[in-house]
């Protein structure tokens, strides 16, 4: 009896220390999601002492503030072909250079123009995180923690949130001119040491599937998978997915580029000429990002210190110790939709959480207006307002990060084909980014031309026609394979067949 069961003992052990050495790899590719989400929280809080110390108008300040959305689509379509080319590894790497600079820049910043060049400089290594570390941590995951790995970048982000209001927090006493420039320039050290640390990572398996390196690939899917049979399998699909026919082994072999011709036609495919399925795919995505950024979550997280101060706190300690709460709220509810996504489902947190906006969104609105309406001195009148507009503005960011928040990317990984999987993500995040952009840099404006309650009904009215849509438009994808899920969009097959002649070159090609 116990002879029989010590091949089984073996097994759960090497599972187990194989979760670990899986969720470690994870925990520091999403390292570079951390310092994305801290340049985002900080700049919160330090925006007050900017403003005030460099002179700056409300304009260019929110320019400042949005600017680095826009900057990150240029690391976000840069990414890809840097990670084909130098590994997503070593672009991890790359990415925690780019955040090492800017937090230089931005820390020992003199004027309007080294920021403006500090956030250009983190705008690109945000866009490198926001699309290495989720690929990365999906490519090196086992079946069985997947679902849960793959949240690890989101979770990272509203980790790194909610560091950058308790920084806000920390160094608000330091003199005005030197305060904001170590909550800017302290991220270094941690960029440093992300760069440090990554390098003890294993590749991606599927990227050395990609250049040939087979033998490689399988010592890391041996490290990261739960089973041999997992090892096996995963080898299979990714060398399928890359054009190598499955009776083709060795230790290396040689692996065809994708050709521009290739390329070209998956735009074609996909934007120029889609089929009504893969139009249906595309708008799907494109308007889910769209709208998650234009129901107004930046402009809540970025500008909660002046949404505060809108309510009537004034006190500095009081007014960042309220933001820092809602930073906590934020990635605690982040943390609820990890173990919710897989077992709820994504049309039902969806649904909720969107409903649950609109609800705060008209509150905030609410306890602004009537905030606003009243002078200081009959502050004391409408308390009932200033909880108000609190509790709403923490209800916020709790429903949109249960639900809407990390559904975004999730649903969008999931429903390309996978022929045009990389470039449908592409439009997705360059949709979100572009909005969110638009979002952060009128917000300021927008509260003057309607006033700040305004700019949040008006948000809320998003909401609305946002949750209309996901009710008629978005399927159930929950528990789908990527055949099922084609059929919900009427897409006649993966893209896998689309592989086929380039694996039956390689099967001519010389291996090692």
């Amino acid at each position: 009896m116990a002879a029989a069961s010590l091949p089984e003992t073996v097994e759960a052990n090497k599972k187990r220390s194989n979760v670990k050495y899986v969720v470690t790899c994870a925990t520091l590719a999403s390292t570079a999601s951390i310092i994305l989400g801290y340049d985002i929280g900080v700049m919160s809080g330090a925006s007050l002492y900017i403003k005030e110390d460099l002179k700056i108008t409300d304009v260019q300040l929110e320019i400042l503030m949005g600017i680095i959305s826009l900057y990150s689509l240029v690391g976000s379509f840069a990414a890809g072909r840097t990670s084909d080319w130098i590994g997503r590894r070593n672009t991890v790497v790359f990415t925690g250079v780019f955040f090492f600079a800017a937090s230089l820049l931005l820390g020992f910043a003199a004027n309007y123009g080294m920021l403006m060049a500090g956030q250009f400089v983190a705008g690109v290594g945000g866009g490198y995180a926001l699309t290495i570390a989720p690929v990365y941590t999906a490519e090196i995951s086992p079946a069985s923690a997947r679902g849960f790995l793959t949240s690890f970048p989101e979770l990272s982000i509203n980790l790194g949130i909610l560091l950058g209001f308790l920084s806000n927090y920390a160094f608000a006493r330091l003199p005005l001119h030197l305060g904001w420039r170590v909550m800017l320039g302290i991220s270094a050290a941690p960029s440093t040491l992300m760069a440090l640390l990554v390098l003890g990572m294993p590749e991606s398996p599927r990227w050395l599937v990609m250049k040939g390196r087979l033998a490689d690939a399988r010592a890391v899917l041996d490290k990261t998978s739960d089973t041999s049979e997992e090892v096996a399998e995963r080898l299979a699909d990714i060398k399928a997915a890359a054009g190598i026919p499955a009776d083709l082994d060795g230790d290396v072999v040689a692996v065809p580029r994708r050709s521009r011709g290739e390329e070209r036609q998956v735009w074609k495919e996909l934007v120029f000429s889609p089929t009504p399925a893969l139009r249906r795919i595309l708008l799907s995505a494109v308007l889910l990002q769209f709208l998650q950024q234009a129901s107004g979550i930046d402009a809540v997280v970025l500008y909660t210190p002046r949404v505060f101060m809108s309510a009537g706190i004034t006190d500095s300690d009081r007014l960042l110790g309220t933001t820092c709460a809602v930073g906590a709220a934020k990635m605690l509810f982040t943390l609820v939709a990890t173990f919710l996504l897989d077992r709820v489902g994504r049309r039902p947190l969806l649904l909720s959480s969107t409903a649950g906006m609109v609800v705060s969104l008209v509150g905030l609105g609410v306890g602004l207006t009537v905030v606003g309406r009243h002078p200081d001195d009959d502050g004391a009148k409408v308390t009932w307002a200033v909880a108000l507009s609190i509790a709403s503005n923490l209800a916020f960011v709790s429903f949109f990060s249960i639900g809407l928040g990390p559904i975004a990317s999730v649903y969008t990984s999931e429903i390309f084909p996978l022929r045009v999987r990389a470039l449908g993500c592409a439009l997705g995040v360059a949709s979100n980014r572009l909005t969110c952009g638009v979002v952060s840099m009128t917000f300021l404006s927008l509260s003057k031309a309607i006033t700040i309650g305004g700019s949040f009904f008006l948000y809320a009215g998003i909401a609305a026609l946002a949750w209309v849509f996901f009710f008629t438009y978005l399927p159930e994808t929950r528990g789908r394979t990527l055949e099922e899920m084609g059929k919900l969009f009427g897409v006649t097959g993966t893209g896998l067949e689309a592989e086929g002649d380039a694996a039956k070159e390689v099967a001519e090609l010389p291996t090692k």
